[in-house]
């Protein structure tokens, strides 16, 4: 980094590039004296786009050709949706601050053949779009008449699609939708008690080499702590669970009236055994990481372990 740029790698799509442009907004308005330049990074879940993530099963579809970059010093950092980041990063890297999160729920998204205002509302037999094998579970677990059925592409592509004639509507972040403009299109909230979130959903992350100095001092101006805290022991219990898109998890976090609430599940794909835990815990009493532990302990007691351990074998047996 020269004294007076930053530069910002982040993906090309039109998601990814708001993120990046509210960085860049939050380091110049934090310091005027520097101005940050925006690079586009082509990434391997970029360049696959007809195969379902889970199929591809490699973790850091979305962030290892940023963080490629970032190690050859050809940005000075990078920016990720907290949900696509993998526990592990490149060496010498980390993630230096987070942006203030947003609404971290999914939403429904209606086609013309469907009306709804929540998923109990959706007609039996309505496919409804989603690559996440996490909201594949817990629809079957829930709502078994729901038919979830593989989509991909950006938030307008999905949303375009869920409206043709292959769904009747599709599943989506609240935050990716929102930070389109497509708010209007959302027909309605998903409660967290129906479909727990993926680990970091609604949060923007910022990577840099921890021995940039002058980068991680840009970083931990627009650090959001609250947001960063959460978000750091949800992926405590990613990382023990070892999660990914090929395992159906979640985990959310948040301060909510002097306490720390906690939700998360670990789920069969079909829907049929789930370990679902929901904690509240005052804040003056622990940290989110202590919750983190105590969450893990209750998803072990209720047999998730077992879960995790039975679709770990039906993938190494295909």
């Amino acid at each position: 980094m020269h004294n007076d740029t930053c530069v910002i790698g982040t993906r090309g799509s039109a998601l990814a590039l708001w993120q990046a442009h509210a960085v860049k907004r939050a380091i110049e308005a934090s310091r005027p004296d520097v101005s940050c330049e925006i690079r586009v990074i082509k990434t391997t879940g970029d360049r696959n786009l007809a195969t379902p993530l889970a199929e591809i099963g490699d973790k850091g579809l979305f962030t290892k050709d940023l963080e490629a970059a970032l190690v050859a010093g050809e940005v000075d950092i990078c920016v990720h949706s907290m949900k696509d980041v993998p526990t592990e990063l490149a060496n010498g890297c980390g993630i230096t601050a987070m942006l203030e999160r947003a609404d971290a729920r999914d939403v429904i998204v209606c086609g013309p053949r469907i009306q709804a205002e929540c998923l109990a509302d959706v007609p039996a037999g309505s496919r409804l779009g989603t690559g996440s094998l996490r909201r594949v579970a817990q629809i079957r677990a829930g709502f078994s008449g729901i038919v979830p059925t593989p989509i991909r592409g950006n938030v307008d592509t999905r949303i375009a699609k869920a409206c043709g004639e292959e769904y009747e509507g599709a599943v989506l972040a609240a935050a990716g939708v929102t930070r389109m403009g497509l708010a209007d299109r959302i027909a309605a909230y998903i409660p967290v008690s129906e479909i727990v979130p993926a680990v970091g959903q609604g949060a923007v992350g910022i990577e840099a080499r921890l021995g940039d100095e002058r980068v991680c001092e840009l970083c931990a101006r627009i650090d959001d702590a609250a947001t960063r805290v959460c978000v750091e022991a949800e992926r405590i219990v990613l990382c023990a669970l070892e999660g990914g898109c090929q395992v159906p998890m979640g985990a959310y976090m948040r301060f909510d009236s002097g306490d720390i609430a906690a939700d998360a599940v670990v789920a069969s794909v079909d829907g049929s055994r789930v370990a679902r835990v929901a904690l509240r815990v005052p804040a003056s009493d622990a940290t989110p990481a202590d919750v983190a532990r105590r969450v893990l302990a209750e998803l072990s007691a209720q047999g998730a372990d077992v879960i995790l351990e039975e679709i770990r074998a039906q993938e190494a047996g295909r």
